[in-house]
């Protein structure tokens, strides 16, 4: 293919992506039930200072500010009518940010799920799933998107519907789900069945994998169930700096930036390709996980109980999958690392 991400890929053994969008931008002054696409008008400065951020990291791909970039999102901010305006500028800020770094890097139109839920569970219907992804993908092209990334879905049928969005808007994508809920998505999906439907599609990503979640060592496990069903496809790992803890009033993570820099050395030994962070993942943390991928030499696939003993333990028994997750639950503690 002749697309920018494609091109990467081919010359690449990994590309480090990006972290957190809502922690920099809760950090910048969001407020909690803010709509950050509006930023993307509002506060250009801010957002382009967000995707600099994660560029002078040494990140090979960023995200847009377009998570809830929908009709039905934005419809929570009385802001349905401007899905193309919003949309067009989180790309064309990117864009601009992507040409000046003096090296490759792809600007990555992010797509978050709706927040309905799909028939015939809820009312979201294929046809106005693919409408509303299509509309957004529309305005992400026109802002000079590289690559559509659908992320942080849990129903596979959302799923489809973003790549028959994707199809229909003649852009490249790539697709995570998120993995939460004893190794599976909240709709129940595993990663044996994710890698099988990926095949399945008319309109294939580029890579696919996962996100957020509940934790660097479940993130990892779902990537090993991934290349366990023999996939050849590139492979996403962008899981969050640790768990989160409230304290004095705020959402914190506990990952340290050395603990992400040995995640993201895991994750490329796991298999995947592009690695990144998403919840609590800063430019600091970045820094670190970009040079330790270059210092590293890859090594085997790790156990899983290597994972549990240097990023912690698991959150459940099993990964949902029949065959794969350990057969207990490890939460002893990190392995001290020099």
């Amino acid at each position: 293919m002749s697309d920018a991400l494609s091109r990467l890929l081919e010359t690449r053994d990994w590309l480090l992506a990006d972290g957190a969008t809502g922690t920099t931008l809760f950090n910048m002054g969001l407020q909690s039930g803010d709509a950050p696409e509006l930023w993307n008008v509002d506060h250009p400065d801010r957002i382009a200072m967000l995707y600099k951020g994660a560029v002078e990291a040494g990140s090979d791909l960023f995200l847009t500010n377009s998570f809830g970039g929908t009709a039905a999102r934005l419809k929570l901010h009385d802001a349905q009518s401007r899905v193309g305006e919003l949309n067009k500028a989180a790309a064309e800020i990117g864009r601009e940010v992507a040409d000046a770094a003096g090296r490759d890097v792809i600007v990555a139109g992010s797509m978050g799920p709706t927040g309905e839920i799909m028939a015939p569970m809820g009312a979201l219907t294929h046809e106005i799933a693919v409408e509303m992804f299509h509309e957004q993908a529309e305005g992400l092209k026109a802002g000079g998107a590289d690559v559509l990334w659908v992320e942080t879905i849990s129903a596979p049928e959302e799923y489809k519907a973003a790549a028959e969005a994707a199809k229909l808007a003649d852009m490249p994508w790539c697709g995570t789900m998120s993995f939460d809920t004893a190794g599976r998505t909240m709709m129940g999906m595993t990663s044996a069945a994710m890698a099988a439907m990926v095949e399945r599609l008319d309109h294939k990503p580029l890579a696919y994998g996962a996100n957020c979640g509940v934790g660097a060592s479940d993130l990892l496990r779902t990537a090993l169930g991934f290349r366990a069903v023999g996939s050849e496809r590139p492979v996403i790992a962008k899981g969050n700096a640790g768990i989160p803890k409230y304290v004095d009033g705020h959402i914190h993570y506990d990952g340290t930036p050395e603990l992400m820099a040995r995640y993201a050395v895991l994750a490329r030994d796991c298999g995947a390709t592009i690695i990144g962070g998403c919840c609590g993942t800063t430019p600091e943390h970045l820094a670190k996980m970009r040079a330790a991928l270059e210092e590293t030499a890859k090594g085997p696939a790790p156990s899983l109980d290597l994972i549990a003993a240097d990023l912690g333990g698991f959150s459940s028994p099993s990964d949902g999958t029949d065959d794969a997750g350990p057969s207990r639950e490890r939460r002893g503690r990190r392995r001290a690392r020099a």
